[in-house]
Protein backbone atom coordinates (compact mmCIF):
# COMPACT_ATOMS: atom_id res chain seq x y z
CA UNK A 1 0.00 0.00 0.00
CA UNK A 2 1.25 3.79 -0.60
CA UNK A 3 1.61 6.22 1.85
CA UNK A 4 -1.93 7.68 0.78
CA UNK A 5 -3.54 4.47 0.92
CA UNK A 6 -2.73 3.42 4.37
CA UNK A 7 -3.46 6.94 5.27
CA UNK A 8 -6.72 6.39 4.16
CA UNK A 9 -7.42 3.15 5.62
CA UNK A 10 -6.36 4.42 9.04
CA UNK A 11 -8.93 7.44 8.37
CA UNK A 12 -10.84 4.59 7.74
CA UNK A 13 -11.16 2.65 10.16
CA UNK A 14 -11.51 5.63 12.84
CA UNK A 15 -14.81 6.58 11.02
CA UNK A 16 -16.01 3.20 10.84
CA UNK A 17 -15.46 2.28 14.72
CA UNK A 18 -16.96 5.79 15.52
CA UNK A 19 -20.09 4.94 13.38
CA UNK A 20 -20.51 1.58 14.94
CA UNK A 21 -19.92 3.37 18.36
CA UNK A 22 -22.89 5.74 17.39
CA UNK A 23 -25.05 3.34 16.40
CA UNK A 24 -24.70 1.08 19.86
CA UNK A 25 -24.84 4.11 22.08
CA UNK A 26 -28.00 5.02 19.84
CA UNK A 27 -26.92 8.08 18.53
CA UNK A 28 -27.32 7.11 15.12
CA UNK A 29 -29.97 4.29 13.28
CA UNK A 30 -28.81 2.49 10.38
CA UNK A 31 -28.32 -1.18 8.40
CA UNK A 32 -25.37 -0.46 7.01
CA UNK A 33 -21.84 1.65 6.31
CA UNK A 34 -22.28 3.26 2.83
CA UNK A 35 -18.86 3.31 0.60
CA UNK A 36 -17.85 6.99 1.31
CA UNK A 37 -14.74 8.54 0.21
CA UNK A 38 -11.97 10.33 1.34
CA UNK A 39 -9.99 12.38 -0.58
CA UNK A 40 -7.86 15.72 -0.24
CA UNK A 41 -9.64 18.77 -0.56
CA UNK A 42 -9.27 20.82 -3.10
CA UNK A 43 -8.65 23.56 -0.85
CA UNK A 44 -5.90 23.59 1.33
CA UNK A 45 -7.62 25.34 4.20
CA UNK A 46 -10.13 22.75 4.43
CA UNK A 47 -7.35 19.87 5.53
CA UNK A 48 -5.65 16.89 4.53
CA UNK A 49 -8.42 14.61 3.82
CA UNK A 50 -12.18 15.12 3.41
CA UNK A 51 -14.82 12.05 3.62
CA UNK A 52 -18.83 12.88 2.36
CA UNK A 53 -19.89 9.82 4.84
CA UNK A 54 -22.33 11.88 6.40
CA UNK A 55 -24.11 12.87 3.41
CA UNK A 56 -24.27 9.10 2.35
CA UNK A 57 -25.61 8.01 5.62
CA UNK A 58 -28.12 11.04 5.57
CA UNK A 59 -31.44 8.72 3.95
CA UNK A 60 -30.57 5.92 6.17
CA UNK A 61 -30.04 7.67 9.27
CA UNK A 62 -32.88 10.02 8.85
CA UNK A 63 -30.68 12.86 10.19
CA UNK A 64 -29.53 15.90 8.45
CA UNK A 65 -25.84 15.13 6.99
CA UNK A 66 -24.46 17.91 9.65
CA UNK A 67 -25.74 16.14 12.69
CA UNK A 68 -24.53 12.89 11.39
CA UNK A 69 -21.21 14.31 10.93
CA UNK A 70 -21.11 15.73 14.41
CA UNK A 71 -22.13 12.36 15.97
CA UNK A 72 -19.12 10.73 14.31
CA UNK A 73 -16.92 12.74 15.43
CA UNK A 74 -17.79 12.89 18.71
CA UNK A 75 -17.13 9.26 18.50
CA UNK A 76 -13.71 9.26 17.30
CA UNK A 77 -10.87 7.97 18.85
CA UNK A 78 -7.52 8.98 17.23
CA UNK A 79 -5.14 8.14 19.23
CA UNK A 80 -2.52 5.91 17.72
CA UNK A 81 -3.24 7.47 13.93
CA UNK A 82 -1.76 10.70 12.61
CA UNK A 83 -5.07 12.49 13.01
CA UNK A 84 -4.70 16.03 14.63
CA UNK A 85 -8.05 17.43 14.40
CA UNK A 86 -11.29 16.56 12.65
CA UNK A 87 -13.71 19.11 11.81
CA UNK A 88 -17.41 18.97 10.66
CA UNK A 89 -17.35 21.40 7.58
CA UNK A 90 -20.44 22.99 5.57
CA UNK A 91 -23.45 20.76 5.34
CA UNK A 92 -21.64 17.70 6.36
CA UNK A 93 -18.35 17.33 5.60
CA UNK A 94 -15.73 15.76 8.01
CA UNK A 95 -12.19 17.73 7.01
CA UNK A 96 -9.02 15.62 8.86
CA UNK A 97 -5.84 17.85 9.99
CA UNK A 98 -3.08 15.17 10.18
CA UNK A 99 0.51 15.26 12.08
CA UNK A 100 2.92 15.91 9.27
CA UNK A 101 4.66 12.89 10.30
CA UNK A 102 2.25 11.13 7.68
CA UNK A 103 3.85 13.03 4.74
CA UNK A 104 7.30 12.37 6.27
CA UNK A 105 7.12 8.83 5.64
CA UNK A 106 7.84 8.83 2.26
CA UNK A 107 11.24 10.02 2.42
CA UNK A 108 12.00 6.13 4.36
CA UNK A 109 9.53 4.87 1.36
CA UNK A 110 11.88 6.40 -1.41
CA UNK A 111 15.05 5.65 0.77
CA UNK A 112 14.48 1.77 0.91
CA UNK A 113 12.88 1.57 -2.84
CA UNK A 114 14.81 3.29 -4.75
CA UNK A 115 15.31 2.76 -8.15
CA UNK A 116 11.75 0.97 -7.83
CA UNK A 117 10.24 3.71 -5.77
CA UNK A 118 6.54 4.56 -7.96
CA UNK A 119 6.26 0.85 -8.57
CA UNK A 120 2.65 -0.62 -7.75
CA UNK A 121 1.12 -4.09 -7.53
CA UNK A 122 -2.32 -2.60 -9.48
CA UNK A 123 -2.01 -4.87 -12.47
CA UNK A 124 -1.60 -7.82 -10.21
CA UNK A 125 0.66 -9.62 -12.95
CA UNK A 126 -2.28 -9.37 -15.61
CA UNK A 127 -1.13 -9.88 -19.18
CA UNK A 128 -1.28 -6.96 -21.34
CA UNK A 129 -0.56 -5.96 -25.22
CA UNK A 130 -0.03 -2.82 -26.35
CA UNK A 131 0.12 -3.02 -29.99
CA UNK A 132 1.91 0.66 -31.13
CA UNK A 133 3.01 2.12 -34.25
CA UNK A 134 2.80 -0.84 -36.83
CA UNK A 135 3.92 1.49 -40.06
CA UNK A 136 3.00 0.27 -43.57
CA UNK A 137 6.84 -1.03 -43.89
CA UNK A 138 6.96 -0.45 -47.82
CA UNK A 139 7.98 3.06 -46.38
CA UNK A 140 9.28 5.44 -43.80
CA UNK A 141 7.46 6.32 -40.48
CA UNK A 142 5.85 9.87 -40.61
CA UNK A 143 4.25 12.45 -37.27
CA UNK A 144 1.84 10.07 -36.33
CA UNK A 145 3.88 6.79 -35.94
CA UNK A 146 6.35 9.64 -33.86
CA UNK A 147 3.93 10.13 -32.00
CA UNK A 148 2.03 7.36 -31.15
CA UNK A 149 5.44 5.60 -30.68
CA UNK A 150 6.17 7.62 -28.01
CA UNK A 151 2.43 7.73 -26.69
CA UNK A 152 2.89 3.50 -27.04
CA UNK A 153 6.31 2.67 -25.30
CA UNK A 154 5.18 5.52 -22.20
CA UNK A 155 1.66 3.70 -21.69
CA UNK A 156 3.46 0.47 -21.61
CA UNK A 157 5.86 1.34 -19.67
CA UNK A 158 3.13 2.90 -16.90
CA UNK A 159 1.46 -0.30 -16.92
CA UNK A 160 4.76 -2.12 -15.97
CA UNK A 161 5.36 0.20 -13.58
CA UNK A 162 1.82 -0.30 -12.09
CA UNK A 163 2.68 -4.54 -12.06
CA UNK A 164 1.20 -5.99 -15.38
CA UNK A 165 2.85 -8.42 -17.87
CA UNK A 166 3.54 -6.04 -20.40
CA UNK A 167 4.25 -6.93 -24.18
CA UNK A 168 4.90 -4.63 -26.85
CA UNK A 169 3.92 -5.34 -30.15
CA UNK A 170 4.55 -4.15 -33.42
CA UNK A 171 2.46 -5.88 -36.37
CA UNK A 172 4.10 -5.82 -39.73
CA UNK A 173 1.88 -5.58 -42.37
CA UNK A 174 3.91 -7.87 -44.93
CA UNK A 175 0.55 -8.88 -47.30
CA UNK A 176 -2.24 -7.72 -48.73
CA UNK A 177 -2.89 -4.90 -51.32
CA UNK A 178 0.13 -2.64 -50.15
CA UNK A 179 2.54 -5.55 -50.93
CA UNK A 180 1.34 -5.75 -54.10
CA UNK A 181 1.03 -2.14 -54.73
CA UNK A 182 4.98 -2.25 -52.93
CA UNK A 183 5.83 -4.87 -55.56
CA UNK A 184 4.43 -3.21 -58.84
CA UNK A 185 6.00 0.12 -57.37
CA UNK A 186 9.88 -1.79 -57.36
CA UNK A 187 9.08 -3.28 -60.43
CA UNK A 188 8.78 0.03 -62.40
CA UNK A 189 11.22 1.67 -60.42
CA UNK A 190 13.84 -1.31 -61.81
CA UNK A 191 13.26 -1.26 -64.85
CA UNK A 192 13.08 2.23 -65.01
CA UNK A 193 16.33 2.37 -63.22
CA UNK A 194 18.06 0.02 -66.04
CA UNK A 195 16.52 0.82 -69.43
CA UNK A 196 15.30 4.08 -68.74
CA UNK A 197 12.19 6.65 -67.42
CA UNK A 198 10.39 5.31 -70.37
CA UNK A 199 10.35 1.71 -70.29
CA UNK A 200 8.23 0.94 -67.66
CA UNK A 201 4.70 3.06 -67.14
CA UNK A 202 4.82 3.47 -62.91
CA UNK A 203 1.49 2.86 -61.63
CA UNK A 204 -0.77 5.76 -61.01
CA UNK A 205 -1.90 4.24 -57.26
CA UNK A 206 1.76 3.46 -56.41
CA UNK A 207 4.32 4.28 -53.72
CA UNK A 208 6.24 7.81 -55.36
CA UNK A 209 8.54 8.22 -52.65
CA UNK A 210 12.24 8.50 -53.17
CA UNK A 211 13.21 5.37 -50.72
CA UNK A 212 11.19 2.81 -53.78
CA UNK A 213 14.10 4.17 -56.20
CA UNK A 214 16.79 3.89 -53.83
CA UNK A 215 15.95 0.22 -53.09
CA UNK A 216 15.65 -0.62 -56.72
CA UNK A 217 19.26 1.02 -57.01
CA UNK A 218 20.41 -0.92 -54.16
CA UNK A 219 18.67 -4.12 -55.52
CA UNK A 220 20.81 -3.20 -58.81
CA UNK A 221 24.09 -2.99 -57.27
CA UNK A 222 23.73 -6.05 -55.31
CA UNK A 223 22.44 -8.55 -58.11
CA UNK A 224 22.37 -6.18 -61.17
CA UNK A 225 20.10 -6.74 -63.74
CA UNK A 226 18.82 -10.49 -63.90
CA UNK A 227 15.33 -10.03 -63.14
CA UNK A 228 14.96 -8.27 -66.24
CA UNK A 229 14.63 -11.55 -68.03
CA UNK A 230 12.23 -13.69 -65.57
CA UNK A 231 8.47 -12.89 -65.64
CA UNK A 232 6.82 -10.02 -63.47
CA UNK A 233 5.57 -11.94 -60.42
CA UNK A 234 9.00 -13.62 -59.69
CA UNK A 235 10.80 -9.99 -60.22
CA UNK A 236 8.19 -8.57 -58.16
CA UNK A 237 8.81 -10.81 -55.53
CA UNK A 238 12.33 -10.85 -55.36
CA UNK A 239 12.36 -6.93 -54.85
CA UNK A 240 9.67 -7.17 -52.45
CA UNK A 241 11.96 -9.64 -50.40
CA UNK A 242 14.70 -8.00 -50.87
CA UNK A 243 13.21 -4.50 -49.78
CA UNK A 244 10.83 -5.57 -47.25
CA UNK A 245 13.67 -7.03 -45.24
CA UNK A 246 15.54 -3.95 -45.67
CA UNK A 247 12.25 -1.28 -44.82
CA UNK A 248 11.81 -3.68 -41.90
CA UNK A 249 15.46 -3.28 -40.47
CA UNK A 250 15.15 0.71 -40.96
CA UNK A 251 11.75 0.47 -38.81
CA UNK A 252 13.52 -1.36 -36.30
CA UNK A 253 16.80 1.06 -36.36
CA UNK A 254 14.60 4.33 -36.30
CA UNK A 255 12.52 3.13 -33.71
CA UNK A 256 15.48 1.70 -31.39
CA UNK A 257 17.33 5.21 -31.82
CA UNK A 258 13.95 6.90 -30.83
CA UNK A 259 14.03 4.21 -27.17
CA UNK A 260 11.34 2.00 -28.22
CA UNK A 261 12.22 -1.60 -28.31
CA UNK A 262 9.79 -4.37 -29.13
CA UNK A 263 9.02 -7.91 -27.53
CA UNK A 264 7.63 -9.24 -30.52
CA UNK A 265 7.30 -8.26 -34.12
CA UNK A 266 4.13 -9.93 -35.37
CA UNK A 267 4.33 -10.45 -39.38
CA UNK A 268 0.92 -10.81 -41.22
CA UNK A 269 1.63 -13.01 -43.53
CA UNK A 270 2.02 -15.64 -40.71
CA UNK A 271 -1.41 -15.78 -40.38
CA UNK A 272 -2.11 -16.77 -44.27
CA UNK A 273 0.68 -19.08 -43.90
CA UNK A 274 -0.46 -21.15 -41.19
CA UNK A 275 -3.97 -20.94 -42.02
CA UNK A 276 -5.56 -18.56 -39.86
CA UNK A 277 -6.57 -15.80 -41.37
CA UNK A 278 -8.84 -18.39 -43.24
CA UNK A 279 -9.75 -20.61 -39.86
CA UNK A 280 -11.50 -17.67 -38.39
CA UNK A 281 -13.78 -17.40 -41.68
CA UNK A 282 -14.47 -21.12 -41.51
CA UNK A 283 -15.39 -20.58 -37.88
CA UNK A 284 -17.97 -17.48 -38.65
CA UNK A 285 -19.63 -19.43 -40.90
CA UNK A 286 -19.65 -22.63 -38.12
CA UNK A 287 -20.92 -20.44 -35.52
CA UNK A 288 -23.83 -18.53 -38.15
CA UNK A 289 -22.51 -15.15 -37.87
CA UNK A 290 -20.91 -15.59 -41.41
CA UNK A 291 -22.78 -16.30 -44.74
CA UNK A 292 -21.98 -16.55 -48.76
CA UNK A 293 -23.35 -14.46 -50.87
CA UNK A 294 -22.93 -13.67 -54.54
CA UNK A 295 -19.47 -15.18 -54.29
CA UNK A 296 -18.11 -13.56 -51.80
CA UNK A 297 -18.40 -14.32 -47.52
CA UNK A 298 -19.57 -11.68 -45.23
CA UNK A 299 -19.63 -11.24 -41.67
CA UNK A 300 -23.11 -10.28 -39.97
CA UNK A 301 -22.33 -6.85 -38.76
CA UNK A 302 -25.88 -6.17 -38.74
CA UNK A 303 -26.36 -8.58 -35.86
CA UNK A 304 -24.46 -6.48 -33.76
CA UNK A 305 -25.52 -2.58 -34.28
CA UNK A 306 -23.74 -2.14 -37.47
CA UNK A 307 -25.27 -0.31 -40.08
CA UNK A 308 -24.17 -2.87 -43.23
CA UNK A 309 -22.32 -6.33 -43.10
CA UNK A 310 -18.49 -6.59 -43.88
CA UNK A 311 -17.11 -8.56 -46.57
CA UNK A 312 -14.39 -11.08 -45.10
CA UNK A 313 -13.49 -13.11 -48.55
CA UNK A 314 -13.42 -11.28 -51.87
CA UNK A 315 -15.01 -12.83 -55.01
CA UNK A 316 -11.96 -13.61 -56.18
CA UNK A 317 -10.82 -15.48 -52.83
CA UNK A 318 -8.73 -13.32 -51.51
CA UNK A 319 -9.13 -12.28 -47.73
CA UNK A 320 -9.87 -8.66 -46.83
CA UNK A 321 -7.60 -6.94 -44.69
CA UNK A 322 -10.87 -7.26 -41.91
CA UNK A 323 -11.01 -11.24 -42.25
CA UNK A 324 -6.92 -11.27 -41.33
CA UNK A 325 -7.62 -8.62 -38.55
CA UNK A 326 -10.25 -10.49 -37.23
CA UNK A 327 -7.76 -13.48 -37.25
CA UNK A 328 -4.81 -11.34 -36.09
CA UNK A 329 -6.68 -10.42 -32.66
CA UNK A 330 -7.89 -13.85 -32.15
CA UNK A 331 -4.45 -14.94 -32.05
CA UNK A 332 -3.48 -12.34 -29.25
CA UNK A 333 -6.62 -13.45 -27.26
CA UNK A 334 -7.06 -17.42 -27.77
CA UNK A 335 -3.48 -17.98 -28.92
CA UNK A 336 -1.18 -16.18 -26.52
CA UNK A 337 -3.87 -15.75 -23.97
CA UNK A 338 -3.63 -12.01 -22.94
CA UNK A 339 -6.20 -10.72 -20.47
CA UNK A 340 -5.92 -7.17 -22.41
CA UNK A 341 -4.59 -6.05 -25.56
CA UNK A 342 -4.70 -2.10 -26.05
CA UNK A 343 -4.07 -0.55 -29.46
CA UNK A 344 -2.90 2.56 -30.70
CA UNK A 345 -5.24 3.92 -33.70
CA UNK A 346 -5.09 6.93 -35.49
CA UNK A 347 -8.18 8.41 -35.54
CA UNK A 348 -8.94 7.37 -38.85
CA UNK A 349 -9.37 4.25 -37.57
CA UNK A 350 -12.51 5.23 -35.29
CA UNK A 351 -14.91 3.25 -37.99
CA UNK A 352 -13.03 -0.21 -37.60
CA UNK A 353 -13.32 -0.60 -33.88
CA UNK A 354 -16.65 -1.32 -33.56
CA UNK A 355 -17.02 -3.78 -36.34
CA UNK A 356 -13.49 -5.41 -35.01
CA UNK A 357 -15.04 -5.49 -31.63
CA UNK A 358 -18.14 -7.20 -33.10
CA UNK A 359 -16.23 -9.90 -34.98
CA UNK A 360 -14.45 -11.00 -31.56
CA UNK A 361 -17.62 -10.91 -29.36
CA UNK A 362 -19.38 -13.39 -32.49
CA UNK A 363 -16.10 -15.48 -31.30
CA UNK A 364 -16.86 -15.96 -27.93
CA UNK A 365 -14.30 -13.14 -26.59
CA UNK A 366 -15.33 -10.52 -24.53
CA UNK A 367 -15.08 -7.21 -26.72
CA UNK A 368 -14.26 -5.11 -23.32
CA UNK A 369 -10.50 -6.97 -23.28
CA UNK A 370 -9.45 -4.93 -26.94
CA UNK A 371 -9.48 -1.19 -25.78
CA UNK A 372 -8.09 0.79 -28.74
CA UNK A 373 -6.60 4.43 -27.90
CA UNK A 374 -7.46 6.74 -30.88
CA UNK A 375 -4.91 9.44 -31.69
CA UNK A 376 -5.50 13.03 -33.67
CA UNK A 377 -3.24 14.34 -35.51
CA UNK A 378 -0.12 16.54 -34.65
CA UNK A 379 0.84 19.45 -36.34
CA UNK A 380 4.53 20.92 -36.53
CA UNK A 381 4.78 24.48 -35.75
CA UNK A 382 7.82 26.76 -36.14
CA UNK A 383 7.90 30.51 -35.92
CA UNK A 384 3.95 30.70 -35.90
CA UNK A 385 3.76 28.28 -38.97
CA UNK A 386 2.99 24.73 -39.40
CA UNK A 387 6.15 22.98 -41.27
CA UNK A 388 4.99 19.97 -43.76
CA UNK A 389 7.78 19.63 -45.45
CA UNK A 390 11.48 19.03 -44.70
CA UNK A 391 14.23 21.57 -45.54
CA UNK A 392 16.62 18.76 -45.71
CA UNK A 393 14.86 16.58 -48.06
CA UNK A 394 11.42 18.77 -49.37
CA UNK A 395 9.06 16.24 -48.75
CA UNK A 396 7.02 15.16 -45.97
CA UNK A 397 8.65 15.13 -42.48
CA UNK A 398 9.39 11.92 -41.31
CA UNK A 399 10.61 10.52 -37.55
CA UNK A 400 14.03 10.16 -38.60
CA UNK A 401 13.83 14.02 -39.92
CA UNK A 402 12.18 15.22 -36.62
CA UNK A 403 15.32 13.70 -35.14
CA UNK A 404 17.96 15.36 -36.82
CA UNK A 405 16.14 19.02 -35.70
CA UNK A 406 15.37 18.27 -32.07
CA UNK A 407 16.24 15.65 -29.43
CA UNK A 408 15.09 12.55 -28.37
CA UNK A 409 14.07 13.48 -25.26
CA UNK A 410 12.19 16.31 -26.31
CA UNK A 411 10.47 14.46 -29.20
CA UNK A 412 8.91 11.93 -26.19
CA UNK A 413 8.50 14.57 -23.62
CA UNK A 414 6.11 17.05 -25.88
CA UNK A 415 4.39 14.05 -27.60
CA UNK A 416 3.50 12.81 -24.44
CA UNK A 417 2.22 16.22 -23.17
CA UNK A 418 -1.37 15.75 -24.17
CA UNK A 419 -4.03 13.14 -24.52
CA UNK A 420 -4.15 11.44 -27.28
CA UNK A 421 -7.20 11.85 -28.62
CA UNK A 422 -6.35 15.79 -28.71
CA UNK A 423 -5.42 17.77 -31.68
CA UNK A 424 -1.26 18.57 -30.75
CA UNK A 425 0.60 21.54 -32.25
CA UNK A 426 4.11 20.65 -31.39
CA UNK A 427 6.54 23.67 -31.62
CA UNK A 428 10.16 22.85 -32.55
CA UNK A 429 10.89 26.32 -31.62
CA UNK A 430 10.37 25.74 -27.52
CA UNK A 431 11.59 21.93 -28.76
CA UNK A 432 15.64 23.39 -28.51
CA UNK A 433 15.31 26.24 -26.35
CA UNK A 434 17.02 26.25 -23.65
CA UNK A 435 14.91 27.96 -20.82
CA UNK A 436 12.17 27.00 -18.65
CA UNK A 437 9.57 27.83 -20.60
CA UNK A 438 10.81 24.67 -22.36
CA UNK A 439 9.10 22.01 -20.28
CA UNK A 440 11.22 18.93 -20.82
CA UNK A 441 14.51 21.52 -20.32
CA UNK A 442 12.37 22.50 -17.12
CA UNK A 443 12.28 19.11 -15.92
CA UNK A 444 15.65 18.00 -15.95
CA UNK A 445 17.08 21.26 -14.82
CA UNK A 446 15.17 20.68 -11.86
CA UNK A 447 17.21 17.15 -11.66
CA UNK A 448 20.38 18.78 -12.72
CA UNK A 449 20.38 21.45 -10.12
CA UNK A 450 19.59 18.59 -7.49
CA UNK A 451 22.34 16.66 -8.35
CA UNK A 452 24.21 20.01 -8.47
CA UNK A 453 23.13 20.64 -4.82
CA UNK A 454 24.14 16.98 -3.55
CA UNK A 455 27.82 17.50 -5.67
CA UNK A 456 28.92 20.50 -4.04
CA UNK A 457 27.34 19.12 -0.76
CA UNK A 458 29.42 16.50 -0.58
CA UNK A 459 32.87 18.11 -1.82
CA UNK A 460 32.20 19.72 1.45
CA UNK A 461 32.27 17.05 3.36
CA UNK A 462 28.27 16.99 3.83
CA UNK A 463 26.51 13.94 2.63
CA UNK A 464 22.95 12.33 2.42
CA UNK A 465 22.57 10.15 5.85
CA UNK A 466 19.92 7.62 6.18
CA UNK A 467 16.77 8.25 7.52
CA UNK A 468 17.43 6.82 10.82
CA UNK A 469 20.32 9.54 11.29
CA UNK A 470 18.25 12.48 10.17
CA UNK A 471 15.66 14.31 12.37
CA UNK A 472 12.84 14.49 9.42
CA UNK A 473 10.86 16.42 12.19
CA UNK A 474 12.65 19.45 11.43
CA UNK A 475 10.83 19.60 8.02
CA UNK A 476 7.96 21.98 8.90
CA UNK A 477 8.00 24.86 6.11
CA UNK A 478 4.92 24.65 4.17
CA UNK A 479 7.50 24.24 1.09
CA UNK A 480 8.66 21.20 2.62
CA UNK A 481 5.12 19.71 3.28
CA UNK A 482 3.79 20.04 -0.26
CA UNK A 483 7.30 19.12 -1.74
CA UNK A 484 7.06 15.55 0.37
CA UNK A 485 3.36 15.15 -1.02
CA UNK A 486 4.11 15.91 -4.04
CA UNK A 487 6.59 12.86 -3.85
CA UNK A 488 4.09 10.56 -2.19
CA UNK A 489 2.00 11.35 -5.48
CA UNK A 490 4.38 9.28 -7.69
CA UNK A 491 2.83 5.76 -6.75
CA UNK A 492 -0.55 7.47 -7.03
CA UNK A 493 0.22 8.74 -10.28
CA UNK A 494 1.31 5.66 -11.62
CA UNK A 495 -2.26 4.13 -10.72
CA UNK A 496 -4.18 6.63 -12.20
CA UNK A 497 -2.19 7.07 -15.25
CA UNK A 498 -2.58 2.81 -15.87
CA UNK A 499 -6.02 3.10 -15.04
CA UNK A 500 -7.08 5.71 -17.34
CA UNK A 501 -4.57 4.64 -20.07
CA UNK A 502 -3.28 8.02 -19.67
CA UNK A 503 0.78 8.08 -19.81
CA UNK A 504 0.42 11.88 -20.01
CA UNK A 505 -0.29 12.22 -16.24
CA UNK A 506 3.28 10.96 -16.15
CA UNK A 507 4.64 13.99 -17.96
CA UNK A 508 2.30 16.42 -15.89
CA UNK A 509 3.93 14.92 -12.46
CA UNK A 510 7.20 15.34 -13.76
CA UNK A 511 6.79 19.19 -14.00
CA UNK A 512 4.78 19.34 -11.18
CA UNK A 513 7.48 17.79 -9.16
CA UNK A 514 10.04 19.84 -10.39
CA UNK A 515 7.83 23.43 -9.74
CA UNK A 516 7.29 21.85 -6.40
CA UNK A 517 11.31 21.86 -5.54
CA UNK A 518 12.00 24.67 -7.70
CA UNK A 519 9.55 26.47 -5.05
CA UNK A 520 11.10 24.77 -2.20
CA UNK A 521 14.59 25.76 -3.17
CA UNK A 522 13.84 29.37 -3.71
CA UNK A 523 12.22 29.56 -0.05
CA UNK A 524 14.31 26.94 1.79
CA UNK A 525 18.09 27.37 2.00
CA UNK A 526 19.65 23.84 1.87
CA UNK A 527 22.94 24.24 3.25
CA UNK A 528 22.69 26.32 6.72
CA UNK A 529 24.52 26.76 9.89
CA UNK A 530 22.08 24.70 11.19
CA UNK A 531 23.82 21.11 10.80
CA UNK A 532 20.37 18.79 11.94
CA UNK A 533 18.47 20.82 9.39
CA UNK A 534 20.79 20.66 6.54
CA UNK A 535 20.67 16.89 6.65
CA UNK A 536 16.90 16.66 7.28
CA UNK A 537 16.60 19.46 3.36
CA UNK A 538 19.69 17.43 2.11
CA UNK A 539 17.63 14.12 2.61
CA UNK A 540 14.33 15.50 0.94
CA UNK A 541 16.47 17.34 -1.67
CA UNK A 542 18.12 13.23 -2.75
CA UNK A 543 14.58 11.99 -2.69
CA UNK A 544 13.53 14.48 -5.19
CA UNK A 545 16.32 13.39 -7.25
CA UNK A 546 15.55 9.95 -7.10
CA UNK A 547 11.62 10.41 -8.12
CA UNK A 548 12.15 12.59 -10.97
CA UNK A 549 14.91 10.43 -12.15
CA UNK A 550 12.18 7.90 -11.60
CA UNK A 551 9.30 9.15 -13.38
CA UNK A 552 11.60 10.11 -16.46
CA UNK A 553 12.78 6.40 -16.65
CA UNK A 554 9.26 6.03 -17.39
CA UNK A 555 9.56 8.05 -20.14
CA UNK A 556 12.64 6.83 -21.24
CA UNK A 557 13.82 10.04 -21.00
CA UNK A 558 17.03 10.88 -19.70
CA UNK A 559 17.74 12.68 -16.57
CA UNK A 560 20.91 14.37 -16.80
CA UNK A 561 23.27 15.50 -13.66
CA UNK A 562 25.10 18.70 -14.99
CA UNK A 563 23.13 20.98 -17.72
Amino acid sequence: MTIYEQTKASIRKVIDDALEAAKTQGDLCFESIPDYVIEEPREKEHGDFATNAAMLLARQAKKAPRVIAEAIVAQMKTEGTYIKSAEVAGAGFINFRLDSAYIRQVLSVIEAEGDGFGRVSAGCGKKIMVEFVSANPTGPMHMGNARGGALGDCLASVLDWAGYDVTREFYVNDAGNQIEKFGKSLEARYIQELKGEDAAEFPEDGYHGEDIRVRAREYIEAFGDGLLSVDSESRKKALVDFSLEKNVDDLKSDLEKYRIIYDVWFRESVLHENGEARKVVDELLERGYAYENEGAIWFRATDFGEEKDEVLVRQNGFLTYYAVDIAYHKNKFVDREFDTVINIWGADHHGHVARLKAALSALGIEPERLEIVLMQLVRLVSGGEVVRMSKRTGKSITLKDLLEDISIDAARFFFNMRQANSHFDFDLDLAVEQSNENPVFYVQYAHARVCSILRLLSEQGTTVKPVVDVNLSRLTAPQEIDLMKKLADFPETIKQAAALREPSLITRYAMDLAAAFHGFYAACKVNSEDKELTDARLKLTDSVRVTLKNALTVMSISAPEQM
